[in-house]
């Protein structure tokens, strides 16, 4: 009897052990916690799986690379294009086949081979003083080289992913040369070497220190949203640029499922959930974001903004070329 209870303990543990296993899914972000956590409580509000996030600041595709076959991440989430095609081109991702998701996001936001989906939108655009300058002074990201604006222009580092995807959109619109020299245009116009992040630029505008920065659409809520930085905000108005021959350029952050996801059941599960339209109006307000699934609504402080047209490039495109927006900004030093 006593080997029969040990027997029917253990086949009990097994299948508790696969219940609990069966009853989670294991994200690696590069969004911090407590921005996509309304998303996770709702979905496990739904269906009782518990989402199990891990932040990781950088190197993720060196974690997962070391971890094998053993990684337990099921979902990989991040933010920018170049970052998303990383993990698909280290070989961290696998392919996902829904009607779900190729419903809810347009073609030009997810890999053609299923191993990315795009979840919203954020444009990089142009912060301008309210006070020095007017409107229409500036409309386009050419006129950002022009000399014009010697010494009025603050920016975060040219080898940022964010800045990287926007000098890739500009090779794609106007070729390697053009963007070259629109590089040392820039440089030459900026008032400080780039330093900080977007809201910094921001505040030295506040400060006097220029007169436009570029940065994400989301950071003016952020700022808005923060006692200390809602003067910074107010001292600037935001301007969607376009390209000469295109419309604004648009970032993503986005989802693929791991190669080696040990829960696949319950990661397409979260993925569908999270493209839904019910999850990206969660996600696009708790982060001033434009969600991108039919039928769903901007966030009334964020369509306060203003209206603009997306650039209509596939993001795997500038994917592509960022290896080449690398090489051009260090070719010209720009942080130097």
């Amino acid at each position: 009897m006593k080997k029969i209870s040990y027997i029917t303990f253990f086949l009990v543990s097994i299948l508790f052990g696969s219940y609990l296993s069966a009853s989670e899914v294991n994200v690696y972000s590069y969004r911090q916690p407590f921005l996509i956590e309304p998303l996770t409580n709702a979905f496990t509000d739904k269906t009782g799986v518990k989402v199990n996030i891990v932040y990781l600041r950088k190197g993720m595709i060196e974690r997962m690379k070391a971890e094998g076959k053993r990684s337990p991440a099921d979902i990989v989430l991040t933010v920018d294009i170049s970052r998303l095609s990383a993990l698909v081109d280290a070989g961290l991702t696998q392919q996902v086949t829904s009607d779900v998701l190729s419903t809810n996001v347009p073609n030009k936001y997810r890999d053609p081979a299923g191993h990315w989906f795009g979840l919203t939108t954020r444009a990089r655009i142009i912060y301008a003083s309210n006070d020095r300058v007017k409107n229409g002074d500036i409309l386009k990201y050419e006129e950002l080289a022009d000399p014009k604006w010697k010494g009025k222009i603050c920016i975060r580092s040219g080898l940022n992913a964010y800045n990287l995807a926007l000098t890739s959109a500009i090779i794609h619109h106007h070729g390697e040369e053009y963007a070259l020299d629109w590089l040392r245009g820039l440089k030459q116009n900026l008032a400080r070497k780039p330093q900080g992040n977007d809201r910094a630029q921001v505040k030295a505008i506040w400060a006097g220190e220029c007169d436009l920065s570029i940065g994400n659409t989301y950071y003016m809520g952020k700022m808005l949203k923060d006692p200390e930085q809602t003067d910074w905000a107010n001292s600037v108005s935001i301007v969607f640029p376009t390209f000469e021959d295109g419309g604004t350029h648009v970032n993503v952050s986005g989802i693929g499922m791991a190669k080696f996801s040990p829960n696949k059941e319950n990661a397409l599960r979260l993925m569908e959930f999270l493209s839904s339209g019910e999850a990206q109006q969660i996600y696009a307000t708790a982060n001033f974001e434009y969600p991108i699934a039919p039928g769903t609504q901007v966030d009334d402080l964020v369509k306060s903004w203003g209206d603009f047209d997306a650039d209509k490039v596939n993001l795997m495109t500038l994917a592509k070329l960022r290896k080449k927006a690398l090489e051009l900004t260090e070719i010209v030093d720009f942080d130097g």
